[in-house]
């Protein structure tokens, strides 16, 4: 296997799925769906709709019922990074090397946008009923939407938004257990929605969902703190969006906690784990090489 090149190949495949499934800039609200295509369009890894279907055909999905909740995930996570970027929470000018939404569309339509692409998630997800007439399929994606709506609400991504705008404020006072909390639901919430929604559409079980949960959170942390570090590390070429910015912001990491080194090793144990947990499914016989490989990647990314 050619993991790059598979890579560039599966990511071409999620930008056309997206693409199908965006608004059509038309009519009185036509600035609105503008300033939520080119949010979405700014491009990314693709992380969160590749996890999903990397996930699903892990347990042997082969559907295109998988595509409309693709499309939403990257839109739900497109959104929170509209929102980020505003001058009232990280003030960031650039993402993906391209001035971010406010900068182009001002506040308040990017308010909008961020808005417009989490409820238009929902909207595009639940177009996967109309692609079955099983009803085991239809309980397959009301869980499906079950999970996303949790994971991304105040239980889940927005809930560690809060307590991550709010330890800005307290300095060295944030623990270990503080950092974690925000690492769990701002940053791990949505990839354990990705490959949990994967496996449920595909039909996993309760038991191998609940272990795709867990791996997903170690993988989600893992995530989060590699993105610690480059924020130390690399540069605005290099990362496509202006580092330094936790430290602008005032924000405790990994890094602040731990060091670099210390950090690195438990990001590296965590990515680790996480493909063991994975690995042991394929004495059930589920096995995606190019998951444990997309998950080892995740160690070693510059941007």
């Amino acid at each position: 296997m050619n993991f790059d090149s598979e890579l560039d190949g599966k990511v071409k495949e999620i930008e056309t799925i997206l693409k199908a499934f965006l608004p059509k800039e038309d009519g009185w609200a036509k600035t609105v769906m503008e300033a939520m295509n080119y949010s979405v369009n700014v491009g990314g890894k693709r992380l969160r709709p590749m996890l999903m279907a990397e996930t699903y055909r892990l347990f042997g999905g082969t559907d295109r019922i998988i595509e409309p909740f693709m499309a939403a995930i990257e839109m739900i996570h497109t959104y929170s990074l509209v929102h980020d970027d505003l001058p009232a929470m990280d003030n960031d000018e650039y993402r993906r090397g391209r001035q971010t939404t406010w900068v182009v569309y001002g506040d308040a339509m990017a308010i909008l946008a961020g808005d417009g692409l989490l409820n238009y998630a929902f909207e595009t997800a639940l177009k996967s009923f109309e692609m079955t007439d099983s009803d085991c399929d239809r309980m397959k994606i009301a869980r499906a939407l079950s999970i996303l709506a949790k994971k991304a609400g105040i239980y889940g991504m927005i809930g560690g938004q809060t307590a991550d705008i709010e330890a800005e404020s307290l300095g060295e006072k944030v623990t270990q257990e503080h950092l974690l909390f925000i690492h769990e639901h701002k940053t791990a919430a949505l990839i354990q929605a990705a490959m949990m929604v994967g496996a449920v559409l595909a039909g996993a079980s309760d038991a191998q969902t609940a272990f795709v949960e867990k791996a997903a959170y170690e993988i989600g942390i893992a995530f989060q703190i590699q993105d610690d570090i480059l924020d130390v590390t690399s540069s605005l070429e290099t990362l496509g969006k202006p580092v330094g910015s936790d430290a602008k912001n005032q924000k405790t990491t990994y890094i602040t906690l731990k060091g670099i080194e210390e950090a690195a090793q438990e990001q590296k144990e965590m990515s680790d784990h996480a493909i063991e947990l994975l690995k042991s499914l394929e004495k059930e016989g589920f096995r995606n090489e190019f998951l444990m490989e997309l998950i080892r990647s995740l160690i070693t990314r510059i941007r």
